[in-house]
């Protein structure tokens, strides 16, 4: 709700702001500007927010965080009004506009409060009403540097208005504030809560998608044990194949010696064509294996990201949210939106990447991971890179540091061991090892982690618990 001149005047009825100095100016967001001001006996903050829907004008407790760069109009108030002395402040013609009369340096400086929730705005003028800088320019009401600012022609009122009533202890301001505070906090947990789960159902569709295209392709590749019989039944049957033939006939052991057509290249040999199929047999076998990883791993995400789904459509924590999106890595340019190499993992709020080969890792380490995110590999055992995606301001707690180091553990030469030792550090702490292999990377910086297999957390990740 936005205020209604009663309201205001009842705010301004418990300010006492005359001969107080303004010595803070901020801008939390691109619709608030803060205002704190100093009197013998204390200080005392202002906001005035001209969101649509939200304006007003009360004191609060404690200064807001800066979520946003100093903005125009706020470098203007800094370097013109701040360190002004309040002369006088009052609402205009009971129509939600509030004058507010400063000095400083001998210069006389009024700040108009307009708070209309439809044209809300915050003016800056001398004493003459010449405009000298506006918190929205609008050229169309001539409030632009320059421009004069006009009062509008009182109105009669229409409606009646009173002062609602607030729930909870204390001044009308402070009540007020309570009321913006909890209601603010339900718009932008209301606003977040939307935000993760669109992306957690945007995420869910790619992934059914890609799942769906895994199925198909494992599909094609089931067939790779008959390439082996095909080269099996070419070589027993070597001695009826001619350079040049299409086809050759052969009982098929494999069936009751049922007779079948079996094609041939033929521009190859015998043995080139018998080496043929078995070149298709093992790339299908290889590729089936790789296809089974990938819908192990596109199932476990599914997993996941159901999981994150219960989890999170319930949450009433801002933080939680925030955290939850800023796990998540930003998005690659468009020509670089392949699917992530490698495998991928949820640790809490957190992603781990596990690169399973050379090119993987060096892929990873190119376009997927920054400086702040942290890397371990398995210290005397060949392995894949571990990379643990941070949160922006927060450290790596243990827990999920032993989640990725088991992995580093579990994808490496060391896993039948069981046990191991391994090294972490900052990724941007990495340099590649000159005319190393590809991928290859020296450590600088690094910490040592012991590491024994726990099933029950690789299990957990992997999503295989029972």
């Amino acid at each position: 709700m936005s205020l209604n001149y009663k309201e205001i005047d009842a705010i301004l009825a418990e300010i006492d702001i005359e001969n107080s100095h303004l010595q803070k100016i901020k801008q939390p967001n691109f619709h608030t500007l803060y205002l704190e001001f100093y009197k013998p006996g204390g200080r005392f903050g202002i906001t005035v927010c001209l969101a649509p829907g939200r304006t007003r004008f009360h004191l609060v407790d404690a200064a807001p965080a800066n979520e946003i760069k100093l903005q125009r109009f706020a470098q203007f108030m800094r370097s013109r009004v701040q360190g002004g002395r309040v002369t006088g402040m009052q609402q205009i013609n009971s129509d939600r506009i509030i004058r507010m009369e400063l000095l400083r340096a001998g210069e006389q400086i009024v700040l108009w409060f307009r708070l209309w929730s439809g044209a809300a705005n915050i003016i800056a003028s001398d004493g003459e009403d010449i405009i000298l800088d506006a918190f929205y320019r609008r050229p169309g009401r001539s409030e632009i540097s320059g421009g004069r600012f006009i009062l509008p022609e009182p109105k009669p009122t229409l409606k009646e208005f009173t002062v609602r009533e607030i729930p909870g202890e204390g001044s009308f301001n402070e009540r007020i504030c309570r009321w913006y505070e909890t209601s603010e906090y339900d718009n932008e947990l209301d606003r977040l809560r939307d935000k993760v789960l669109r992306r957690i159902d945007s995420d869910t569709a790619k992934a059914e998608s890609t799942l769906h295209k895994l199925e198909k392709k494992s599909g094609q590749y089931e067939r790779y044990e008959s390439y082996k019989q095909t080269g099996d039944l070419l070589m027993s049957n070597i001695h009826l194949i001619r350079r040049g033939d299409s086809w050759v006939k052969a009982a098929n052991y494999y069936t009751d010696n049922e007779e079948i057509e079996i094609e041939l290249d033929p521009t190859l040999s015998p043995e080139k064509n018998a080496e043929k199929y078995y070149s298709q047999y093992r790339k299908a076998k290889s590729g089936i294996e790789k296809v089974e990883e990938d819908l192990n791993n596109q199932k476990l995400i599914l997993r996941n990201l159901e999981a994150d789904r219960e989890r999170l459509e319930q949450e009433t924590d801002l933080e939680v949210l925030k955290s939850f999106l800023d796990s998540i890595p930003k998005q690659a340019p468009a020509d670089d939106r392949e699917k992530t190499p490698g495998l991928s993992y949820r640790s809490g709020p957190y992603t781990i990447l596990v690169g399973r080969s050379a090119t993987e890792n060096d892929q990873l380490l190119r376009k997927y991971v920054r400086g702040n995110d942290v890397w371990l590999h398995a210290r005397d055992y060949p392995g894949g890179y571990v990379f643990i995606k941070t949160i922006k301001g927060k450290s790596v707690p243990l827990e999920n540091l032993l989640d990725a180091g088991n992995l580093a553990l579990f994808y490496s030469k060391g896993r039948a061991s069981g046990k191991g030792e391994l090294y972490y550090t900052q990724v941007k702490y990495l340099r590649r090892a000159k005319d190393g292999p590809l991928g290859l990377v020296l450590p600088t910086q690094e910490k040592n982690l012991s590491v024994i297999l726990d099933q029950q957390r690789l299990n957990r990740m992997m999503g295989t618990d029972s």
